[in-house]
């Protein structure tokens, strides 16, 4: 019989696979300016509550399933209102300045140190020495009720660089809501990318951590672990043989995800009457996303603009009915 060959197993895309430092990942947000053809934010922080089964109508035009009502897995994330913290310019590329917002939630002065005096403007910035804007935000996670030490991560911003600056001013003392990110015309397409970490697992075995085929039962040294570490000469364990060590924990981007649903508890509540398990109860926006998505209940995701929006998710279409 021909030798059973098979490629090596775990991507080395995501070495080295220890624990991440930030649960809140940078973003290049360079590559996404030209996705949003308005003036906006390009991402959002949201916390996941729970999966749940969706019962929908299949509004898909070319579905084999159009009209009738199904059942679909749906992820459900909720988003308490962000304000800016501060605003930042650069120039090719590189921080030149940054100006704080004076309106600070007590919350976020407890985890900042915020100067007693803001010596610096916006309007001290011209335009000729900036040729980009980004704003530093934190999310109000208070209102939700899971813990009340904010979130911070800096998000980019769509559109020419005088709207940026116009959109920077009109909601420096304001409560952005999701509805402000993903408005309607967002929601004609619905795919955004959701980047976040993993839920941990620790220190877990060779078999376990990269999917190796266990050894034949009478095989020495035991059967979950690799068959070589290497040959013995070079007389090395290169670091693309399968090891033990840590498992999850890991920033990973989930893309094209569709939206199913965007609404407000005030205005559709969806909680059971015990509330969501390991959560507990909605009080803000969310929004029901097609599919399962990273993390354990209450961790925190940035939702972003869909950087390759997919053919087969745009052309999905689902109304949402009732969660089962």
């Amino acid at each position: 019989m021909p030798k059973r060959g098979h490629m090596r197993h775990g991507s080395l895309q995501f070495y080295p696979r220890k624990r991440t430092r930030k649960i809140l990942p940078k973003v290049k947000w360079n590559s996404l300016y030209n996705r949003r053809s308005d003036v906006g934010l390009l991402g959002f922080i949201g916390y996941k509550v729970g999966m749940k089964s969706a019962f929908v109508k299949d509004d898909g035009q070319n579905s084999l399933t159009k009209g009738q009502r199904i059942v679909i897995p749906v992820t459900i994330i909720e988003f308490p209102t962000m304000k800016i913290l501060s605003v930042r310019f650069y120039k090719n590329n590189r921080p030149i300045g940054e100006v704080l917002n004076n309106n600070i939630d007590k919350e976020m002065k407890k985890k900042i140190k915020v100067p007693k005096e803001f010596k610096k403007k916006i309007e001290d910035f011209k335009e000729d020495k900036f040729d980009d804007v980004k704003v530093i935000v934190y999310s109000q996670v208070k209102k939700t009720g899971i813990k009340k030490k904010p979130d911070i991560v800096e998000i980019g911003l769509s559109g020419k660089l005088d709207e940026k600056i116009n959109f920077v001013k009109e909601n420096l003392a304001k409560e952005i809501s999701v509805k402000d990110f993903m408005n309607e015309e967002f929601l004609k397409q619905g795919i955004v990318d959701v980047k976040g970490v993993t839920i941990g697992k620790g220190f877990q075995g060779s078999t376990k951590r990269f999917g190796l085929k266990l050894k034949f039962h009478k095989s020495e040294k035991g059967l979950r672990g690799p068959g070589s570490g290497g040959p013995w000469h070079p007389a090395r364990v290169d670091f693309t043989q399968p090891m033990a060590g840590q498992l999850g924990y890991f920033v990973r981007t989930i893309y094209s995800n569709k939206i199913v649903e965007l609404g407000n508890i005030n205005e559709k509540d969806i909680n059971p009457k015990q509330g969501f398990k390991k959560y507990g109860v909605i009080k803000n926006d969310y929004a029901l996303i097609y599919g399962s998505i990273q993390g354990p209940s209450k961790r925190q995701l940035l939702i972003t603009i869909g950087s390759r929006p997919s053919k087969n998710q745009i052309k999905k279409n689902y109304e949402f009915l009732e969660l089962r």
